[in-house]
């Protein structure tokens, strides 16, 4: 066994700020503290996060089956749905990781710790000066931030008091109501803006399959919220455990409603709802076991604090979900046939990706707690690391879904025409998952420095530009166009999480030290 490498325990300083990216490089795949902690992480987070992208492509496998036309109309009612949900809960979930796993910190430090960090010399989070002492009349166990934006209680049941958790939750609630009230009522509308025309075969299963499965975004917002709680935690087992048993739940009960009940895609829709509900039940009742939700009274509510952030990400998100959402609704535009190859790259496309959001969970979970404790050398030493297991994993990837879509690509579809438009794709999903894995764990450690302003308006910025690039060559080279624009958008973002800490900027200042 190799000799343990802590690769934050030297204290060695770059000499430039992009040296970051290839600081210890050679110890990329050790055991060591930090690479157990980021595993740990790591590993249940991207099992999570690729459940359910898994049980769609299962819902899309079983709905190809039925017929091209359907399997278009679902892809197209998916990708609103999916679009419309990140725009609540992305900001919401980089929100409350990050505070979260600030709080956390702050609030598990023993007394000592406390006076000597905060109370002497101060924190800085998010530019904010925190001090913490006991609170007179008190508990002398429940510690108060003072001039500071959140309180963290210790009380003597042994429950903790997060206040940013019970924030995620109330505001989990009302976006997923929001939610579900708005697709619901829009349905049409939306689906003609996505290029469902009202006299396509495809809108009467597209309209039933949105309708239905938004009756369970109350569901979803409220779980991944929570799951955002669990994260701050470090903890990606439990998500893991709750994702799971929906999941599983969900692919049991679709060949059952769609097939013996006769219920088509609308069996598809109601089983995912149903197992959406079981996953916010299991995370519910896993977090009321460790964290009194219920505020002491409503100032102790961070809403200014979400809101302050959570609209700073809201700007990122948008811009994000325009430009996947215009690229599904382009394909939508040249016909089923596009349109139903376009959600298979699509969703192989993303569900893949997304092994690499373990990894940012799991670098934006360590630099929160990193960075409240200013402690740089493992900031350092785990943005190095996560990025540099990220570009190994984009590379495996792409060697997996070169050869292996090849052949996979019948499990979803027997159309001749999808196929041949499908073996045409697979060339750029396959190509652009080290780019996409880049991307993924940039975010994920700007997000751990809590670098929400720069992460937004550089998003939005890349979405411009991606923008323009997605009209012109839609336009020009159809299907290879947009897929084309697609992995100039994902290289954009890629350089612009590149650029943040290669200079050695905001929050990455102290690497020019």
């Amino acid at each position: 066994m190799a000799e343990e490498h802590d690769s934050y325990s030297n204290g060695n300083k770059s000499k430039t700020p992009i040296y970051i990216l290839f600081k210890d490089c050679r110890f990329v795949f050790n055991f060591d503290k930090l690479g157990l902690e980021i595993a740990s992480i790591a590993l249940p987070a991207a099992l999570a996060l690729t459940a359910d992208p898994i049980a769609s492509l299962v819902d899309t496998a079983f709905i190809g089956q039925i017929g091209p036309v359907e399997l278009a109309a679902v892809g197209v009612s998916i990708a609103l749905f999916n679009q419309a949900s990140r725009i609540a809960i992305f900001p919401l979930v980089s929100v409350t990781t990050s505070f979260v796993a600030e709080e956390d910190t702050i609030g598990t430090a023993s007394p000592e710790e406390n006076q000597n960090d905060y109370l002497e010399t101060g924190s800085s989070i998010n530019g904010e000066t925190r001090q913490l002492i006991p609170e007179r009349g008190t508990d002398q166990n429940a510690y108060k931030p003072v001039g500071a934006s959140f309180e963290i209680v210790t009380t003597n049941h042994q429950k903790r008091y997060i206040p940013s958790a019970s924030s995620a939750m109330v505001i989990g609630s009302i976006l997923g109501l929001i939610q579900a009230i708005f697709l619901i009522s829009a349905a049409k509308p939306l689906l003609n803006f996505m290029g469902v025309s009202s006299d396509s075969p495809m809108l009467k299963p597209a309209q039933q399959y949105l309708i239905l499965r938004s009756l369970g975004a109350p569901a979803v917002l409220l779980s991944l919220a929570m799951q955002g709680v669990f994260r701050g935690f470090k903890d990606t087992k439990t998500p893991l455990y709750a994702t799971v048993a929906g999941d599983v739940t969900n692919i049991i009960l679709d060949p059952i409603f769609m097939f013996v009940f006769r219920l088509g895609v609308n069996g598809a829709a109601i089983s995912h709802v149903i197992s959406q509900y079981l996953i916010c039940v299991i995370l519910l009742w896993r977090l009321m076991a460790q964290v009194d939700l219920l505020p002491p009274s409503i100032k102790h509510l961070q809403f200014g604090r979400f809101l302050k952030n959570g609209f700073l990400l809201l700007m990122r998100v948008i811009a994000v979900t325009f430009c996947v959402t215009l690229a599904a609704s382009l394909a939508a535009r040249q016909g089923p046939t596009p349109m139903a190859a376009f959600q298979v790259c699509l969703q192989v496309w993303l569900a893949t990706s997304l092994l690499a959001d373990g990894l940012a969970v799991a670098g934006q979970a360590i630099l929160a707690s990193a960075f409240a404790k200013k402690d740089y050398d493992k900031a350092t030493a785990t943005a190095s690391r996560v990025l540099q297991l990220g570009l190994v994993l984009g590379l495996m990837l792409a060697v997996i879904l070169g050869v292996g879509l090849q052949y996979g690509a019948r499990l979803f579809t027997k159309d001749v025409d999808v196929l041949h438009l499908i073996s045409i794709g697979i060339p750029f999903v396959a190509a652009t998952q080290p780019i996409n894995a880049l991307a993924f764990v940039f975010d994920g450690v700007n997000f751990g420095a809590s670098d929400f302003a720069y992460s937004a308006f550089s998003m939005v910025m890349v979405a411009i530009v991606s923008i323009f690039v997605l009209f012109i060559l839609s336009s020009t080279n159809g299907f290879i166009g947009i897929w084309v624009a697609l992995t100039i958008y994902m290289s954009l973002r890629a350089f612009a999480g590149f650029w943040r800490i290669g200079t050695g900027t905001g929050p990455w200042e102290f690497l020019r030290a």
